[in-house]
């Protein structure tokens, strides 16, 4: 994939109030930790998180995705006319029907031409709509879309720790496959791109290249309720060290022809954004790359793992602080169950 004239015009991004720390979901599992003899910390030294946020109860993915897209339509003089695409990209969603996308088109007042659909590919769900609206703008099909994303952690968390507590028979190998739900956060975020003559930022979308080793679809699933609107009892098994180690490998392979396509190389990259997973992830990814772990920004020590608006949630606080500056030459390494992965060139 390369683009010539995509830019990122404007990110936006809408975190939840409440926190909530990874020793008072311990806490919670007291009775299990004393079952089995478990040592307190193991969440927060295993995975790198402190904290994580949720919404309030009740809250719908469509209410903070739109809050997040109109921080991002605020962030640009583009007129919300000229959209003529907007994806809605997260794990969760109000409902199976319509698109969630439907809601969030209601309450940003987009104009009928626009466009209307869901995407749902895991944590690499922004990204998909990234390069589809990428596409479209190439194509001459429109000149500015825009992505959001809604994901509410906290009942997958909150009935993972329910059943885990209501197990007769817990083992640690059950706890194991559980261990990744413990780590999901929420958060919204919207990106907004434009045809590179509609753009006042001039952060260019270059380009990138995607891989699957679908074998490895078993490694991490979430069963039919799996983020579904606010009153969802989601559960998720997850093999994460292969899952870990199979994702490393499948990075490399993605990341070697990302350079090709792009005609970069590792000195070339002066800032690296990846999906939050967690510590152990990060610094396996970054040396499985060769990539200097000071290049990359993270944001999973306080947030978690926010599925699909992690990373784009990283690269608008990594842009706010001033991590990311002009003219840096931005990699999005993007990867998610499936196993997919999907990297991005951005010249910021």
């Amino acid at each position: 994939m390369r683009f010539n004239n995509v830019a990122i015009e404007s990110l936006g991004y809408h975190l939840p109030e409440n926190v909530v720390t990874s020793s008072a979901l311990e806490e919670r599992l007291k009775p299990l930790y004393d079952r089995l003899k478990l040592p307190e910390g193991r969440l927060e030294m295993m995975s790198g998180i402190k904290e994580r946020r949720f919404w309030n109860e009740g809250t719908l993915p469509s209410q903070v995705g739109s809050l997040a897209g109109e921080n991002a339509l605020a962030q640009s003089d583009l007129d919300r006319n000229d959209i003529g695409c907007l994806i809605s990209a997260s794990v969760c969603r109000d409902f199976l029907e319509p698109a969630t996308a439907s809601v969030v088109h209601h309450k940003l007042k987009l104009p009928k031409a626009c466009q209307v659909f869901d995407i749902s590919n895991a944590c690499l769900g922004v990204l998909n709509g990234m390069v589809h609206i990428a596409g479209m703008i190439e194509l001459g099909q429109i000149r500015a879309g825009l992505v959001v994303a809604g994901e509410n952690g906290g009942p997958l968390v909150h009935t993972t720790i329910e059943a885990l507590l209501a197990d007769p028979n817990p083992t640690r190998s059950k706890i194991k496959t559980s261990f990744a739900s413990l780590t999901i956060g929420s958060a919204a975020v919207a990106v907004l791109l434009t045809h590179k003559s509609l753009s006042s930022s001039g952060h260019r979308l270059v380009g990138g290249e995607s891989r699957a080793d679908t074998k490895f679809n078993d490694l991490c699933r979430g069963n039919q309720d799996s983020g579904m609107g606010s009153n969802a009892s989601p559960l998720m098994e997850t093999d994460a060290e292969t899952l870990m180690k199979e994702g490393c490998i499948l990075a490399q392979e993605t990341w070697d022809l990302t350079k090709a396509t792009l005609d970069w190389t590792n000195e070339d990259v002066d800032k690296v954004i990846g999906h939050q997973v967690g510590s152990q992830h990060r610094k396996l990814m970054m040396e499985s790359l060769n990539l200097e772990l000071e290049k990359d920004f993270s944001t999973l020590e306080f947030l978690g793992n926010t599925g699909a608006a992690a990373l784009p949630v990283t690269l608008a606080l990594a842009a706010e602080k001033r991590f990311v500056q002009a003219g840096d030459k931005v990699a999005l390494f993007g990867i998610g169950s499936g196993l997919n992965c999907l990297m991005l060139g951005v010249e910021w």
